[in-house]
């Protein structure tokens, strides 16, 4: 099949892809879906197992890192891995795996937006190009990646872009790292992944809000956060880094408190050095001991923030996972 040079296990989650009916419901088993695409039985060397059957919705951070553990164990074996997964937290799965994963082996994350049942249903075609993916040799080192219609992308630019397309995932701001097709895969970018990885966590059990900003916020939320128990915070300020001087003292609070992840609302966001100069401009909140962030999403740094605070990560560590 294309290009393969690696033994792949397909671990299966549910999702989507793996429900049927005119109201989509979970309905194959991972034989059953396997049985939907006839060329996978050409491939050698693939194994396959279910490990949850669950809408994406559904997952908890539980599951999430039993995921994870599941994936890296195949990785150890030397094989590529392919997670089929709901899509509404796939993102959240794919980081996670992404910042627990050191070695070459590629973790690919794909699932559908149409149910087996449906029309133009792309889960076949989608679980076919993850498994030429998590096979070939180009994907070696890429860590963990998203395949979805023809494309690949990586797990800390990722996001859901679109609810009922099979377009469903992009990189706002990066694009994909590559695409997927009869089943051959051509990498153009490589992605910018931490230099080491983080200390697997026994759970995720810390307590990990996300706060964003808005219009007329006096920095109460994030101290409600402080006073709700959190162990960090995910602060969403505007544009490229900006907040009001209310929540600019809020934030300087929760940073002397807890490890607080900074990112900013924008898809295409960034967070400035030196462009603007009021109070609560980015300056300040570089300043302020808030960790640095912009280029992931909020759910996609909440999910580092998890993984570090469980693994008894410092602020070093931390800093580094989320801005690599």
């Amino acid at each position: 099949m294309g290009d393969a040079a690696r033994a792949v296990t397909i671990l299966s989650t549910g999702g989507t892809i793996a429900m049927a009916g005119a109201r989509a419901r979970p309905a194959l088993d991972i034989d059953a879906l396997l049985a939907t695409i006839p060329p996978l039985a050409d491939v050698a060397d693939l194994q396959a197992r279910a490990l949850l059957a669950l809408p994406g919705a559904h997952l908890s951070t539980a599951d999430a890192l039993a995921v994870a553990r599941a994936a890296l164990a195949e990785t150890h074996a030397g094989r590529g891995v392919v997670i089929t997964h709901g899509t509404d937290t796939l993102e959240e799965t794919a980081v996670l795996c992404d910042v627990l994963h050191g070695r070459p082996e590629p973790i690919v994350l794909t699932g559908a937006i149409r149910p087996t049942s449906a029309p133009g249903a792309d889960g076949p075609a989608n679980l076919l190009d993850a498994v030429a993916a998590a096979g070939a040799a180009a994907c070696a080192d890429l860590g963990a990646v998203v395949v979805f219609a023809g494309e690949m992308h990586a797990a800390r630019a990722v996001r859901k872009v679109a609810s009922l397309s099979p377009a469903a995932f992009g990189s706002p701001g990066r694009g994909p790292l590559g695409t997927v097709a009869e089943g051959r895969v051509r990498v153009a970018a490589r992605p910018r992944r931490p230099t080491a990885p983080l200390p697997a966590p026994e759970a995720l059990g810390a307590r990990v809000p996300i706060v964003p900003t808005y219009l007329g916020d006096d920095g109460d939320a994030l101290r409600a956060a402080l006073r709700d128990g959190a162990n960090a915070v995910v602060f969403v300020a505007f544009g490229a880094g900006h907040v009001s001087p209310p929540v600019l003292a809020a934030l300087r609070e929760a940073a002397a408190a807890v490890p607080v992840a900074l990112t900013v609302r924008p898809e295409n966001g960034v967070l400035a050095h030196a462009t603007y100069g009021f109070d609560g401009a980015e300056g300040d909140l570089r300043a302020s001991g808030a960790l640095p962030a912009a280029e992931l999403s909020p759910q996609a740094a909440r999910m580092v923030l998890l993984a570090g605070v469980g693994g008894g990560c410092g602020r070093d560590a931390l800093a580094h996972a989320l801005d690599a």
